[in-house]
């Protein structure tokens, strides 16, 4: 009876967990109706225009799609040289000492930072060393957004990288030292390949919380509705576009947020379905 009863919990767990994927992915096509009616999925997918005049009213999501890959990703090249360094530190070369330890405790005390501190940080600590180097700062909100988002999901990667790399068997490691190995080539010929398959996933998910960020962006990528020239440029993303007009948005306005709510929403799915691919295929191999 108690097995019984602990399959019923776990069926109705995850019963509830589809149904409110489905509720979910219900409200923002139902909400989003209106904007695709008015110009078509395609339509407003590929057009940049944005503009909430009255008189010449008129909504794409083109502009704010670019500046979330822009500053996601390369978040993402930052953060993996730096977040790889440290789950080597703790996970490899110093795994088990007090050091790693005190390391692993510091990393997992800035992953759980809220957002909104790592914005003020920014503000009030990046920027203005970005203005004494004689820079305009305000002229390089791509930029600053991408550090700080690289900044807080370094702490998140290399966690979880950490314990992917502290899981390869020790006698796999042995073996190979054994043979007259050094550090590095068991490192570049036993860790990576395999932990390869839960450092992809790590990557993946990191990417995933800089893609979904908010606050921490709003308020240093500059809030322009146009697509970011470059580092150099401003722009916006599509969660702090909403985060910004949502409250007074009304109409056609609130459909085209909430539009863009599904779009994020299915570009973040899209990604992890790669990364499920990509670990697939690296464990077979």
């Amino acid at each position: 009876m108690k097995d019984k009863l602990f399959r019923f919990a776990l069926f109705f767990a995850a019963l509830i967990i589809l149904l409110l994927s489905a509720g979910i992915i219900y409200s923002l096509v139902s909400r989003s109706l209106d904007t695709f009616n008015e110009y078509g999925v395609w339509g407003f997918i590929s057009n940049a225009e944005w503009d909430p005049r009255k008189a010449t009213e008129e909504y794409g999501a083109l502009s704010f799609i670019i500046g979330t890959l822009y500053t996601a990703f390369f978040a993402l090249l930052i953060c993996i040289p730096f977040s790889l360094s440290v789950a080597l530190f703790n996970g490899e070369y110093f795994k088990g000492t007090k050091v790693a330890s005190a390391v692993s405790s510091v990393v997992d005390l800035l992953a759980g930072i809220p957002s909104i501190v790592y914005g003020l940080w920014g503000f009030y600590s990046v920027r203005p060393i970005v203005i004494a180097l004689g820079v305009n700062a305000q002229g390089f909100g791509v930029f600053l957004s991408s550090i700080v988002l690289a900044i807080m999901i370094i702490p998140y990667a290399s966690s979880l990288s950490t314990e992917f790399i502290s899981m390869v068997p020790n006698n796999m490691k042995e073996g190979a030292y054994s043979l007259g190995a050094t550090r590095l080539e068991v490192i570049r010929r036993i860790s990576f390949p395999t932990a390869s398959s839960g450092i992809v996933a790590a990557y993946i998910l990191a990417l995933g919380r800089a893609l979904g960020e908010t606050m921490a962006v709003t308020m240093l990528i500059g809030n322009t509705d146009r697509i970011p020239s470059g580092l150099r440029g401003t722009g916006n993303t599509m969660a702090s576009v909403i985060a910004n007009q949502f409250g007074e948005a009304d109409g056609l306005k609130l459909s085209s947020l909430i539009a863009i709510g599904l779009i994020l929403f299915i570009i973040t799915a899209i990604i992890n379905l790669i990364a499920k691919m990509v670990m697939k295929r690296l464990t077979k191999v």
